[in-house]
């Protein structure tokens, strides 16, 4: 059973890691699929995928474009709905850290942050709501962090984005609900994918595995998982909730 056939998705920041697994998993489920990338450098890895995805049978398209900027989304989304007619999910996922303590860390850093963080989820969501609105239905899905949730030392740029992220959602729920438009939060802890490659192995590992209930890092399919269900009718009822798909760490 398909649970996405005939349906739209932005993903963006999916050019790797858990934005690459949301949209194989989407396919799978027969969604059509718009993503970003946003360096040059991630360009052939974003036709790879392009590639894979419509050999899975759906329309597929990657865009160059910066979620952190506004006037680069709405450029995007203009041209997805040209593109693909419709736009049923958007799942914000763009994500940097620039971990340092608070003492070392520069404002730019800050800055750079928040806005690829923060600022990006109210550029795409700003743009989404049009047709969404319009079409009276919409699931947006807006990748948080346990670190939001608990906060860690030399991470508090990070911290503090993907706390706002929470706010965001859960006061946009409240406002696009009578249009019948959901809008979740996802809360990852620490999952397999290029930014945690140095957690992986040694006495490093080993100690943040002890401090996860479940006793292992989440593969990024199991954070694709917790998207397929907000993003399809499964999550119909569901709104305005942080999802915590973090181990149990955060208990």
């Amino acid at each position: 059973m398909k649970l996405l056939e005939g349906k739209t998705a932005i993903v963006t920041g999916a050019a790797r890691g858990i934005g690459e697994g949301i949209v194989l998993k989407f396919a799978e489920h027969g969604c059509n699929i718009a993503f970003t990338y946003i360096s040059d450098s991630s360009a052939g890895r974003a036709s790879d995928i392009t590639a894979k995805l419509q050999g899975m049978g759906v329309k597929a398209k990657a865009w160059q474009s910066n979620a952190g900027d506004f006037v680069s989304c709405e450029n995007f989304v203009n041209d997805v709905l040209k593109e693909f007619g419709n736009i049923d999910i958007c799942v914000n996922n763009a994500g940097i850290s620039k971990d340092n303590l608070l003492m070392r860390m520069s404002p730019e850093q800050w800055d750079d942050v928040m806005q690829i963080n923060l600022k990006s989820v109210f550029n795409m969501t700003k743009q989404v709501i049009r047709p969404m609105m319009k079409a009276r239905s919409g699931s947006i899905i807006n990748m948080s962090s346990v670190i939001g949730e608990m906060g860690n030392a030399g991470q508090s740029s990070y911290a503090a984005s993907k706390a706002g992220i929470i706010g965001f959602t859960k006061s946009i729920a409240k406002e696009l609900g009578s249009r019948n438009i959901r809008c979740n939060a996802v809360t990852p802890g620490f999952v397999e994918t290029d930014m945690t490659h140095y957690l992986k192995e040694g006495e490093g590992a080993e100690k943040y595995k002890a401090g996860i209930p479940l006793g292992r890092f989440a593969s990024t399919e199991d954070i694709a998982n917790v998207c397929l269900f907000l993003a399809c009718d499964m999550g119909s009822y569901i709104t305005g909730q942080v999802i915590s798909a973090c181990g149990g760490l955060n208990m």
